[in-house]
């Protein structure tokens, strides 16, 4: 099942999240990602150095997910510009701006 707004699919299950205890704000399409990550910082006293392909993995995911929602907000934009354009071309300056009437 994928996210709403993302190609992306969710690997782990909630049970899995709950399971690793996975805080709820990092429960995305990435989580299957980060319970190996913790699994391996637990085991090697959170030392920076250890586990940076794990780290890598995780961040780049959580990356693509950000880059995925700054486009699809992009082309929303976008969509919503046209719409302002279109609207504007054929109708004359109002007399009265619309916010006298609220």
């Amino acid at each position: 099942m994928a996210a709403e707004g993302t190609s992306k699919k969710m690997m782990a299950t909630q049970a899995e999240m709950v399971e690793n205890r996975v805080p709820i704000p990092y429960r995305d399409q990435c989580a299957h990602l980060l319970i190996p990550l913790n699994k391996c910082r637990q085991a090697e006293f959170y030392l920076p150095w250890k586990c940076e392909n794990e780290r890598h993995t995780y961040e780049k995911c959580e990356y693509e997910l950000v880059m995925e929602r700054m486009l699809a907000m992009q082309k929303i934009r976008e969509e919503e510009a046209k719409l302002k354009q279109g609207n504007k071309k054929g109708q004359p300056i109002p007399l009265i701006p619309n916010t006298a009437n609220a």
